[in-house]
């Protein structure tokens, strides 16, 4: 396998799909993983640049890949959309997280730790409880 320059990932509960690309910007993995494999698949994979949309799980994938060497930016799903060059899809949608990270003006979300995401949680709830 080439060396991989960028990798966008689009997450689910079980099946995660990988697209990425060289430096040449050639397609080496367009592939579709189950948690496990994901997550031997990126212990095994050199350092790279990891694409996930941000949402409540990304930032659980971003600690954890992060953990493995890896440099992970979470990308609002708002700025992910206009680079879907195709019917709306997991691969299509991978595809466009791996080409949208390549942007330079392109804005990301920061990681946050568990601590931060539970005190996130709990501002919500209140928030419901108390409307």
């Amino acid at each position: 396998m080439k060396p991989v320059l960028r990798i966008g990932m689009d997450t689910s509960k079980n099946v995660f799909q990988l697209h990425g690309v060289d430096k040449g910007e050639e397609t080496v993995i367009r592939r579709q993983l189950r948690r496990r494999e994901m997550i031997k698949f990126f212990e095994n994979l050199p350092p790279t640049l990891v694409a996930i949309e941000a949402c409540g799980s990304s930032h659980h994938w971003g600690r954890l890949l992060g953990s493995f060497g890896h440099d992970v930016r979470l990308i609002p799903p708002q700025y992910v959309k206009p680079y879907v060059k195709r019917g709306k899809n997991d691969a299509a949608d991978a595809e466009a997280r791996c080409e949208a990270v390549s942007r330079p003006s392109m804005r990301f979300v920061p990681i946050k730790s568990r601590d931060q995401q539970a005190a996130c949680m709990l501002m919500s709830v209140r928030e419901r409880l108390s409307a």
